[in-house]
């Protein structure tokens, strides 16, 4: 542990009042703002802050859990707790129908993806009224998280008819370019956009705080005969992205 990190947190029992966690969690909090420990760290364990402060491990984890609840760290499954990495805030006009490939290759963003499913299945009632399925019809449904710049943004989840995509398995990085390849393009949409907290699963998957604030949209495409095409409900980090729309007067 760096020696100036040891002396932030060595001052811990002694700086100001009330309780000793959250003491210890102003002096990590300062850490964190002077620079000391840089967003994308792992903070020290549990452990060696506990013997550095003089405190307990009790007093270190309530202290460290504040801190997840409101978003300034983050805690990983097997590998430790991190200082939250800062995310370049991302615009998305909502006057315009583009796949988040599109969205990230015109910013010059890196992206990638991790699949979360690609497979066929029994619709459900929702699915089967929105795609207009027939009874014997299968759905196909494609799932996956949306990385820019080794940042993860969203969580979409597409269904589509599994005649349009016969083969989910085999779907590339770009679901609109295999549906320009079948003539099967969306030409409009109609989205509906609403805060939600999001949810221990979903909030792991994208590096925050269960409970962080994100944005659920609710996306219905259609073909030029009016027919719904794609049925897809996303989660957008509510940190990261910001939807933009250009409104007129009507004369």
């Amino acid at each position: 542990m760096d020696a100036s990190i040891e002396e932030t947190f060595r001052q811990a029992a002694t700086r100001g009042g009330g309780p000793l966690y959250l003491r210890l969690r102003r002096s990590i909090e300062d850490a964190i703002r002077s620079g000391l420990i840089h967003p994308g760290d792992a903070l020290p364990s549990e452990r060696d802050i506990a013997a550095t402060a003089e405190v307990s491990r009790v007093t270190v984890r309530k202290a460290v859990q504040d801190l997840v609840v409101e978003g300034i760290l983050i805690q990983r499954h097997g590998s430790g707790t991190f200082v939250t990495p800062e995310v370049q805030r991302v615009e998305q006009s909502l006057s315009s129908l583009t796949s988040f490939t599109e969205d990230m290759a015109r910013r010059g963003m890196s992206l990638s993806s991790q699949w979360l499913d690609r497979g066929l299945y029994d619709p459900s009632p929702e699915e089967t009224v929105i795609l207009g399925l027939g009874p014997s019809e299968k759905v196909a449904r494609v799932a996956r998280l949306r990385i820019a710049d080794n940042n993860p943004l969203a969580i979409e989840r597409a269904s589509l008819a599994a005649s349009v995509l016969p083969r989910p398995e085999t779907l590339g990085s770009s679901l609109y370019e295999r549906l320009g390849e079948s003539g099967h393009r969306p030409v409009r949409a109609i989205q509906r956009i609403a805060a939600v907290n999001l949810e221990r699963h979903d909030a792991g998957l994208l590096n925050v705080a269960p409970g962080a604030a994100s944005l659920r949209i609710e996306r219905r495409s259609y073909l030029a005969s009016g027919r719904v095409i794609e049925f897809t409900r996303s989660i957008y980090r509510g940190d990261a992205y910001d939807f933009v729309a250009e409104l007129r007067l009507q004369n």
